[in-house]
């Protein structure tokens, strides 16, 4: 029995996304068996605890796990059936609770399995090892041990998240306990560690660093989180250059750690895209929508359950793309494939079947599989778009949008706000809230005393909706030169790039085809710093000093930092209709693409939530910047969870540095 560590699934051969490499590590190197020879398959239980099934069942499907000789999935806190005459797999956190319920599984009179491979999904402590070498009738049944490392759940090909649902919540809220906090990040180093692990990765790390520090400065907590989650993040590394056996040893990608406070209004902008709208306007939960669709029986329509990911070319094509494009990219799409599909050429020229001959009856036939596959997708996506114009009329969101990002390029004031939500009645009260969070960000002062007292009226707030605003003042840096407030002001600024009025500045050299579409999340200019080598380091220092040949000489603005040890040539998948209506890729088959590209990851991660906007920039400079942009947070957020979280947080007490040990 030894603990050995994972392997390398990045070395050599074809580019791999970050989800593949995902994949390919739990079917192949955990689940895959060693046949010596024999092609016979031996079925083994699978068994996990809750957050590692969300591991597996975020990378992988089921038949996948079946192919690899799986017949059983099961939960190691729940009650099970005695298997003695099988093995099994534990997939498992390497934790008190999990080890005891495994011995006790491996024991006694009647064990439940007749040998287990265990693997732990972040490294296990030097005392639960000792636990388990301890129980001797246990070491018998167990045939390895292995630290796999793997401690996350992909939620796109170039997005992941840590699993810290309230991070949000635990880091900006009370600053009586720090504890909690600390136990936070430590828990979201450990995870983010391993997704450096699982790819091989060993990053340069920047991080936003305080305004200031110094002894006599006045800080608070939450100005520190990037800066402790990117000291404990490099102690993992630290802890994995001595212990995983073919880890880099020098610099091979760049680690960006961030938190929500970079920008407070991505979370609440109404965002234009098919992707953000879905998952804005639409019950969706995480990735899955729930539609209608009309019963087999003729009888009431039934509900239906579908993913809308990876799997499906027609998401990939439009997540990225604003709704009207996205709206007529659809029609395009659904005229062309009637038109020029075989089984719906006939299906519509005939009324009856009566009227169609044998031959083409044969082909009809041939072609309905196929046909009614991607007729559904393509149904789903009309029926979808249509949904959210609907409601885009309905709730006047275009002059909402409109003013939102007037007020976010310096366009409008207080004053366009009091008048749009005097004359303006169809807003709902979720789009008021927002709109008033927005000013509070970006105009802090706008809110002082009974200036924001008025507006708050005028837009009817609850009282609920009164903590939620005046909690952006949790999520900006602090004014050193004034103290805390006692008048219920916001003393607190967004200026984070140090913009006059609003944060954010028109693109250069970027033209918007679609009206609404001048919005971009603060990450974006951050990355394409990074990877030009121009981002102050003052303000996001590095805790790896990168050796004097780390960056390339001089660069163009397309050019990318030249990092040692290059081993992946990233790669984006475009896809096409073909000739006869029918789609290049398989409607259930996934992205590929020939192309390869230079370059080395950069990851960003931003603990305390990400937005579907910041996953859509890191999709978009992947293909600008021929780097694979991975983005990662504690938890991925659509408004109304980010709403629901601003209404819980409180206001902390300011401290001193010296009470703060990193």
């Amino acid at each position: 029995m030894s603990f050995s560590d994972s392997g390398s699934s990045s070395n050599g051969g074809d580019y791999k996304d970050f989800r593949q490499i995902t994949r390919e590590r739990l079917l192949c190197e955990m689940l895959r068996p060693e046949r010596n020879g024999s092609s016979k398959l031996t079925w083994k239980v699978l068994v996990m605890d809750k957050f590692t099934v969300k591991i597996m069942s975020s990378a992988c499907k089921m038949s996948e796990i079946t192919q690899e000789g799986i017949s059983l999935v099961e939960v190691i806190t729940k009650h099970r059936q005695p298997m003695t005459s099988m093995e099994a797999i534990y997939f498992i956190q390497p934790t008190q609770e999990n080890i005891t319920t495994f011995l006790s599984d491996m024991t006694g009179k009647s064990p439940l399995y007749k040998r287990a491979f265990v693997f732990f999904s972040s490294p296990v402590s030097r005392s639960l090892v000792n636990l388990i070498k301890k129980d001797m009738r246990a070491m018998k049944r167990i045939g390895g041990l292995k630290e796999m490392n793997l401690e996350y759940i992909s939620m796109d090909v170039q997005g992941f998240i840590t699993n810290n649902e309230n991070a949000l919540e635990e880091l900006f809220s009370d600053e009586e306990n720090h504890q909690n906090a600390d136990d936070c990040l430590n828990v979201v180093a450990k995870r983010i560690a391993t997704v450096l692990a699982s790819l091989r990765e060993y990053p340069l790390v920047r991080y936003r660093s305080a305004k200031a520090l110094d002894a006599t400065t006045m800080t608070t907590y939450r100005e520190l989180i990037p800066t402790k989650l990117a000291a404990s993040v490099w102690n993992c590394l630290a802890r994995y250059k001595q212990t995983i056996e073919d880890f880099p040893q020098t610099e091979t990608c760049e680690l960006l750690i961030l938190d929500r406070s970079i920008d407070q209004i991505a979370p609440l902008i109404h965002e234009w895209t098919y992707d953000a709208m879905c998952h804005d306007l639409l019950n969706m939960e995480g990735n899955k929508y729930t539609h209608e669709v009309q019963s087999k029986t003729g009888d009431k329509p039934e509900k239906k359950e579908v993913l809308l990911d990876e799997q499906d070319p027609i998401w990939v094509e439009l997540r990225d793309v604003h709704i009207a494009d996205a709206s007529e990219r659809l029609h395009e799409k659904m005229t062309n494939f009637v038109s020029k599909n075989k089984a719906a050429q006939l299906k519509h020229s005939s009324k009856d079947f009566g009227d169609l001959s044998s031959k083409d009856l044969q082909k009809m036939v041939h072609a309905l599989p196929q046909y009614s596959e991607q007729m559904d997708k393509l149904s789903l996506h009309v029926e979808i778009a249509r949904t959210i114009n609907k409601t885009i009329m309905e709730q006047g969101l275009r002059d909402l949008g409109q003013l939102e990002q007037d007020l976010v390029f310096g366009d409008a004031g207080r004053k366009d706000v009091i008048k749009f939500l005097s004359t303006n009645h169809i807003i709902n009260h979720e789009s008021k809230l927002r709109l008033m969070m927005i000013v509070a960000g970006i105009y802090p002062k706008k809110f002082e005393g009974e200036k924001g007292r008025k507006m708050m009226e005028l837009a009817k707030l609850t009282g609920d909706d009164i903590i939620a605003v005046n909690n952006m003042r949790l999520l900006g840096p602090v004014q050193t030169e004034s103290k805390k407030s006692t008048t219920g002001s916001f003393p607190l600024k967004f200026d984070v790039l140090k913009k006059k009025r609003a944060a954010r500045i028109d693109r250069v050299g970027e033209t918007q085809t679609w009206q609404l579409s001048r919005f971009y999340p603060i990450v974006e200019e951050l990355v394409e710093k990074l990877s030009k080598g121009h981002l102050p380091k003052q303000e996001f220092p590095c805790m790896n000093e990168p050796k004097p040949t780390f960056y390339s000489g001089s660069q163009s603005p397309s050019s990318s930092p030249v990092l040692p040890h290059s081993r992946r040539t990233p790669t984006w998948a475009r896809r096409h209709l073909s000739d006869d209506g029918y789609f290049s890729d398989s409607v259930l088959g996934r992205a590929s693409s020939g192309l390869k590209r230079k370059g080395q990851r950069i990851f960003v991660f931003i603990v305390g939530g990400a937005t579907r906007s910041e996953l859509r920039v890191c999709h978009k400079l992947t293909e600008k910047l021929d780097r694979e942009v991975i983005l990662g947070s504690s938890s991925f957020l659509d408004p109304k969870t980010f709403l629901s979280k601003m209404k819980r947080l409180n206001e902390e007490e300011e401290i001193s540095l010296d009470d703060i040990i990193i």
